[in-house]
């Protein structure tokens, strides 16, 4: 089984959304099948196989999701973070203010779904090998 301090030390090699794909493929080394991310405070569970899972604590001080969805800013927000152009705390900055609660990266399908507040997919999005 994987451990958060194995999970800090690949997510130490991101330093912009262009490093993803790299620390996916470490995620998949380590065993974990997916994760959620909450992007009012940061926290991420993890979850492998035999329904394991391992939590991280807060990352920063808790930022309001806006209750409106505005989905075509979110995906330019998305785009810029993923070409390098904002650090990991803008880009959740940004999302909350779209609407964004949480996203879930799934290892097994290789995809990432954005989750409004009522857990509703704003986005779905396959991730790069």
């Amino acid at each position: 089984m994987f451990t958060i301090d194995q999970i800090k030390e690949s997510h130490a090699k991101v330093k912009t959304g262009a490093d993803f794909p790299n620390y996916i493929q470490d995620l998949i080394i380590l065993g974990v099948k997916g994760y959620d991310t909450f992007v009012k405070d940061g926290c991420t569970e993890y979850y492998g196989v035999n329904n394991f899972t391992a939590s991280t604590e807060e990352k920063y001080n808790e930022i309001a999701i806006s209750s409106t969805v505005n989905k075509e800013r979110f995906i330019q927000f998305l785009v810029m973070h993923q070409d390098g152009e904002t650090d990991y705390l803008s880009f959740c900055n940004q999302a909350a203010q779209c609407g964004i609660n949480k996203w879930r990266i799934d290892i097994v399908e290789m995809t990432c779904t954005y989750f409004d507040l009522e857990d509703n997919a704003v986005v779905i999005e396959k991730i790069p090998n």
